[in-house]
């Protein structure tokens, strides 16, 4: 969490405001919302730790609307107020975590999409957040730049969401068949070659550079979150 903080806020740095008034790699996403979502995610990660901390129950969001309204109506925030709340959500959070006993980060909190998970989960739904992002803000940035173990913990998070669902069924070899996965889905099963920083893009949606498939056409797969 705190190597992709690091990464983040350094992706940041090198982005002008006039920059983050422009496009991302998310269709419909300015840098802005982009920093808004990244901000509005720490607080809604307070939620849990308060949970973890209190035993009352505090959801991430207030309604399942409130993640998107957060989006639009952080998109429409100073370049300048946006750093500011990034960086103050950040620090909030990781000082509320730094509190947690260990009798509190076992306390169970739900997710989003409605997990129940220990606490302990909240410092890597942070660093999946913070992590991605980077990539998703600076175009200087690839997957491949993030580290191993964190692309490695991806992957295998993404490949367990996505087996067992109406996707397509794949074999995923990444860096020459050094790291190997399954994607239980339909159909034959595809062969998808290429860098595991690669690797984890497709399975995010982040697109296909890079890789290859026996028959030369990488399959289409459908949302992961």
């Amino acid at each position: 969490m705190a190597q992709g903080t690091d990464l983040f806020f350094a992706a940041l740095g090198r982005t002008t405001d006039h920059a983050m008034s422009g496009p991302t790699s998310l269709p419909g996403w300015t840098g802005r919302h982009l920093v808004a979502h990244v901000a509005a995610n720490a607080e809604a990660l307070l939620n849990l730790t308060h949970w973890a901390a209190t035993g009352e129950e505090t959801p991430m969001y207030a309604s399942p609307g409130q993640r998107d309204a957060d989006i639009s109506a952080g998109g429409q925030r100073a370049p300048a107020e946006l750093r500011r709340w990034v960086e103050d959500s950040a620090r909030r959070l990781s000082a509320a975590l730094a509190q947690l006993s260990a009798e509190q980060w076992a306390r169970t909190v739900r997710t989003a999409q409605g997990r129940l998970v220990p606490a302990g989960e909240i410092p890597w739904l942070r660093a999946r957040e913070v992590m991605i992002h980077s990539v998703d803000l600076d175009p200087a940035l690839t997957f491949d730049a993030l580290p191993e173990e964190f692309l490695q913990a991806l992957v295998g998070e993404v490949v367990a969401r996505r087996s067992g669902t109406d996707g397509p069924a794949l074999a995923l070899r990444a860096d020459g068949g050094r790291h190997t996965w399954t994607v239980d889905g339909t159909g034959e099963t595809t062969e998808v070659h290429g860098s595991l920083g690669g690797v984890a893009a497709y399975l995010t949606g982040r697109g296909r550079t890079g890789l290859t498939t026996p028959s030369g056409t990488v399959p289409d797969l459908p949302p992961w979150l």
